[in-house]
């Protein structure tokens, strides 16, 4: 058997030559001074021989005991040299298969599946957060432990709401990698219970009509920006999501049947969508049409016509006039009408609730309200138009007293 010393001796000669330890191993010199271990055995009648890695990276120790795992797989019915071959595929696949990119074809996926692009920006964003700790680890060996790190550390920023979505973006992650056979678990399934459950807490709205008539003569005084200030006025007569008016395109706008067609794209929930246009909401469009109508978007940037208005637009306007974030925000206008739209007591509530886009939580509900009210919803968004028009002109909004001062003129 050979010793250290006999190895750190031997030196180099014309040719190759072998220096024999046991059981098959060996270490060949070779003329440029390097020395290699191999290992000779015989594998379903064939001579084969096995390289187990260059000396002193490799130690005789070391050397010996990659041959006895070897003779392991001989007595196994296994080839040792098919084995490694197949070890260094797996591992290379492995690390070609990380974190970042499985949650990169994952998002580019989604997009072609026609998400949102404030959608695609946020799970970015998220994701973004995640790729410094886990992005350059392959997704099948991420531990739970490892994907709680990454959202403990979101998490002690004070944001558990961030925590909460990425915790579900990355068991979407997962669970495509399981799905393209890169990851055998979804790891963060597991640490639902372990975030910080965040206070819900509701988007600023104004929902009486006093106020709501005062911040209508407030919009109506707005001397900002032309564009911006018919986004104001059109906000709370059609109160649709915020991001679904600024994205607004004037191909989707059919002034003569007065319709607002949205595609499922374009829609939080993934379903088209029609907003019936009031007389008023038509006038204010054609003004618009004079300023934006050579273009794509309604409401373009202000930098680029390709691109539409800035998310923060509307709410810009809102802190301009003096409302506070704690007292209305774009999506208050929604709340709004929903709010003040139900008190009135004469809609049906599934078709507010469809004019709001909102898709039911409940399979069996969905399945009996199937209708899409459309007449009713012709009429209803006609008429909140003319009771706005008349909470801003301060009318007195009479209230039902169901005989409480009946008995004071008694």
């Amino acid at each position: 058997m050979l010793t250290h010393i006999q190895i750190t001796s031997a030196k180099p000669t014309g040719k190759a030559f072998n220096l024999a330890d046991s059981q098959g191993l060996y270490l060949t010199i070779k003329p440029n001074g390097s020395k290699l271990w191999r290992f000779n055995y015989r594998y379903l009648d064939k001579q084969k021989t096995l390289h187990l890695g260059p000396w002193p990276d490799v130690g005789l120790a070391d050397a010996r005991s990659r041959r006895d795992e070897a003779r392991k797989q001989l007595a196994a019915g296994l080839d040792p040299a098919y084995e490694k071959k197949r070890a260094r595929i797996t591992a290379k696949i492995a690390a070609a298969n990380t974190f970042k990119e499985v949650a990169e074809e994952w998002v580019a996926k989604c997009k072609r599946e026609g998400r949102a692009p404030v959608t695609l920006e946020k799970i970015r964003w998220l994701l973004g957060m995640a790729y410094p700790m886990i992005g350059s680890l392959p997704i099948a060996k991420i531990t739970p432990q490892e994907a709680l790190a990454v959202l403990r550390k979101v998490e002690a920023t004070g944001r558990y709401e961030s925590a909460r979505r990425m915790r579900s973006v990355l068991s979407r992650v997962f669970r495509y990698g399981i799905a393209t056979a890169r990851a055998d678990r979804d790891v963060a399934s597991d640490l639902r219970g372990a975030l910080t459950t965040p206070k819900v807490t509701h988007l600023a709205a104004i929902t009486t009509p006093k106020e709501a008539g005062a911040l209508l003569r407030a919009i109506d005084d707005y001397t900002g920006h032309e564009i911006t200030a018919i986004a104001l006025r059109l906000s709370p007569h059609l109160f649709v999501r915020p991001g679904e008016l600024r994205q607004a395109e004037w191909s989707e706008i059919d002034a003569r049947a007065a319709i607002w067609s949205l595609s499922a794209e374009k829609m939080k929930m993934r379903r088209p969508h029609r907003v019936p246009l009031s007389r008023q909401v038509l006038a204010m469009l054609e003004e618009l049409h004079a300023l934006t109508g050579h273009g794509r978007f309604l409401f373009p940037s202000f930098r680029s016509s390709r691109q539409c208005m800035s998310e923060n637009t509307v709410n810009a306007a809102l802190r301009r006039l003096g409302y506070s974030q704690e007292e209305m925000t774009a999506h208050g206008f929604r709340a709004m009408a929903a709010t003040l739209l139900n008190e009135m007591g004469i809609w049906n509530p599934d078709a507010i609730e469809k004019q709001l886009a909102h898709l039911d939580t409940s399979m069996v509900r969905r399945t009996y309200t199937r209708g899409e009210y459309w007449d009713e919803r012709v009429r209803m968004m006609q008429h909140w138009s003319d009771y706005l028009d008349q909470l801003r002109a301060g009318a007195k909004i009479l209230r039902p007293d169901f005989g409480k001062n009946r008995d004071k003129g008694a």
